[in-house]
């Protein structure tokens, strides 16, 4: 996992085989070319934790984006993102509670019972 258009900042964040392969279904879905989209990793105030995490497909970085090389997969990071997400392993669970995204953030020092909210 390096960076190729932030060279001075780098975040180590890990995809799970089945959270790419949802992933690849959404952008499919949204019909964007995986040569320029990719997924946005976000860190966000709020929630019942203090902070909240962001998942969104976008057809291209933005300009000050920290791109993480994924498999095939390209991810977007913001830099205060960044710094909460060193060590994320992200997967994507499917039960009879239903379905969804999880987050395993080595950062994290507390959360709450929603499981997308954390404190840091």
């Amino acid at each position: 996992m390096t960076t190729a258009q932030r060279p001075e900042m780098t975040v180590n964040v890990n995809l799970t085989d089945t959270a790419v392969e949802q992933v690849h279904n959404f952008m499919s879905a949204e019909d964007v070319s995986r040569d320029t989209a990719g997924l946005r990793v976000s860190v966000l105030p709020g929630g019942c934790a203090g902070f909240k995490y962001g998942l969104n497909i976008e057809e291209q970085p933005l300009d000050d984006d920290i791109i993480v090389g994924f498999q095939d997969l390209r991810l977007f990071v913001d830099a205060f993102s960044a710094q909460y997400l060193e060590g994320t392993t992200i997967d994507f669970v499917a039960n009879v509670s239903g379905s969804g995204f999880t987050f395993s953030n080595p950062s994290a020092s507390g959360g709450c019972g929603c499981g997308s909210s954390f404190s840091a």
